[in-house]
């Protein structure tokens, strides 16, 4: 989803690990750096069953007019860029998938070696010192990308929409600071202290208070973005 007026539209990623895996590792981030996992529970016994360590996460939800509430008066808060956290903005309707990878491989970089001249190594290359509108510009801009999401869009289990109402973000762990990563909000939104070690539970209460605002949906999907197992 977009508020953006842009007219761009992409068809959805689905919430599928093999989807995702597939286009990510097709863009640069090699098959023994990192992969993603589903979870399929947030009590703590189905968290241990998720590869370790865990890079990021991402969270599919429905916008409800409660949660678009929410987002608008969060959005009516003046933020200030915070350092050290990739952060872009999303102007193209239905990219909310790529961005919320983009985020989490933009954030732990450091912790990844992106393929040398990938797409990806060049895109955060490219856009380091760009601003969060600016990032969303150049993607919108980037013909490249449009391909690969139309094409990981279109290789789910389900038949491709344009027509969705719901929505990926981000969490990641940043200098020890859990960040909710949304592109269709004004900043980045700090959760609290966490660390490499706790982000996947640290992240899981705050997706369980997110999923307790809207009880009578069962539409969520969390996945893991996991370093691959030696």
């Amino acid at each position: 989803m977009a508020e953006s007026a842009s007219a761009k539209r992409w068809l959805p990623l689905e919430a599928n690990p093999d989807v995702m895996n597939q286009f990510l590792w097709g863009l640069g981030v090699p098959v023994t750096e990192a992969e993603c996992c589903d979870v399929y529970g947030l009590d703590d016994e189905l968290l241990e069953m998720v590869p370790k360590p865990v890079l990021a996460v991402l969270f599919l939800y429905p916008l409800t007019a409660e949660s678009e509430e929410e987002r608008k008066q969060q959005n009516s808060i003046k933020t200030d860029p915070i350092k050290g956290v990739y952060f872009m903005k999303q102007t193209v309707g239905n990219a909310c998938g790529t961005i919320g990878l983009l985020h989490a491989i933009g954030n732990v970089t450091s912790e990844i070696k992106l393929q040398e001249g990938s797409f990806l190594d060049k895109f955060y290359k490219s856009t380091a010192s760009m601003d969060p509108q600016e990032r969303a510009t150049y993607l919108e801009n980037d013909r490249e990308m449009e391909v690969a999401h139309s094409v990981a869009a279109t290789a789910g289990e389900t038949e491709a929409s344009d027509n969705v109402d719901t929505h990926f973000i981000c969490f990641a762990c940043v200098d020890g600071q859990l960040f909710e990563l949304d592109g269709r909000k004004s900043g980045p939104i700090s959760h609290g202290p966490s660390s490499p070690n706790s982000l996947l539970k640290d992240a899981a209460k705050i997706i369980q208070g997110m999923i307790q605002k809207n009880p009578n949906s069962m539409n969520f999907n969390v996945i893991a973005i996991s370093k691959t197992a030696a």
